[in-house]
């Protein structure tokens, strides 16, 4: 069969299979008496085993040793080719989210675009201040009226970053960013965070959630309420003690008696006491763990202060109570606790 022939048949252009031959990859076995090079069946199979294995993404170098080299074994290169192809495959959607993050920003022109890509670079940076400086121009383009000249980064990118950042003040800038950028979208994205199997994860997504002042953004607060891992736990019941949910009090004596943030949920408990109905509550609550044989001078020492801005009879009864703990420093504590109500 002549070149043209197999060219037809093959698919494989005339030119790239005297390419092939001039690496010695598949050479005609024949010539016609006009000289032309005739290609038999044998020949014919053995392009079709090259175009089979370059399919599979071996070079032609990688070709040639697989069809000549009565020793050689696939398996190494074929695991080589699952990397190489993994490799390329995380390129491309690195590059896929990249273009759908500057389609986000709705570029009006080239200068854009190159902004755009310069704030996702400095975003990725591994210097922290150039993370933040990204951040921060985020939020201040977000939020200001000549954010023709300066363009936000894409909230999905800034949700991204604040899931995975670690240095706590551009956590903080890119929280705030988060905060002020006032598109919908981030609570979602957010809520993809606290399903991450991470808990380090969920809890940077409670605390950017704990920024954005809405009810969905509550909502989700709750969830993480009931998350299982205590330090998200944790966060969560301190922003929702910020809102005043009430389901955050269980949680927050927890925090008391454990001195985990204890004084930051102590402030919590007595911003959710100010509505009458819940101080009682709040009150039993502590007193409950007071009750406990388990709990520790220090823990009942913590447990008094937190009943200092608590107000009502019953927290009043419980410091009266305290005030006579076996404990000296717990006594001590109690009884000035009420010398200082008793003068309000």
């Amino acid at each position: 069969m002549l070149i043209g022939d197999v060219a037809r048949r093959s698919g494989v252009s005339a030119r790239m299979l005297r390419h092939y031959e001039k690496l010695g990859l598949v050479r005609p076995t024949g010539r016609t008496g006009a000289g032309y090079r005739e290609y038999s069946g044998e020949d014919i199979r053995r392009i079709f085993h090259i175009e089979s294995l370059r399919s599979l993404g071996l070079s032609l170098s990688e070709v040639g040793s697989a069809l000549d080299d009565p020793g050689f074994t696939p398996a190494e290169l074929v695991e080589d080719l699952i990397r190489r192809t993994r490799e390329r495959i995380a390129a491309e959607t690195a590059l896929l989210t990249r273009l759908r993050r500057i389609g986000a920003a709705e570029p009006a022109g080239w200068e854009d675009v190159l902004q755009t890509v310069a704030l996702l670079h400095a975003l990725g940076s591994e210097s922290a201040g150039k993370r933040q400086r990204a951040a921060l121009s985020s939020a201040s383009s977000a939020s200001s009226a000549s954010s023709a000249e300066e363009l936000p980064v894409p909230v999905e990118a800034l949700v991204e970053a604040a899931l995975s950042e670690t240095d706590p003040n551009v956590a903080g800038a890119l929280r705030w960013a988060l905060a002020r950028s006032g598109d919908g979208g981030s609570i979602a994205l957010l809520a993809e965070g606290l399903g991450s199997p991470v808990a380090d994860v969920r809890e940077r997504a409670v605390q950017a959630i704990a920024e954005i002042p809405d009810d969905e953004a509550t909502a989700l607060l709750r969830v993480a309420l009931t998350d299982t891992d205590v330090v998200v736990r944790r966060r969560a019941a301190l922003a929702l003690g910020a809102r005043g949910a009430a389901e955050a009090v269980p949680t927050l004596v927890d925090m008391v008696v454990e001195e985990a943030q204890d004084v930051d949920a102590a402030d919590a408990l007595s911003a959710l006491a100010s509505r009458p109905e819940e101080a009682d509550r709040i009150a039993t609550g502590l007193v409950d763990r007071l009750a406990r044989s388990t709990a520790e001078p220090s823990a009942r020492r913590r447990l008094a202060q937190a009943l200092a801005d608590i107000p009502g009879e019953v927290a009043s009864r419980a410091l009266a109570d305290l005030a006579h703990d076996e404990d000296r420093g717990v006594a001590l504590t109690a009884g000035y606790i009420l010398t200082l109500r008793e003068a309000r």
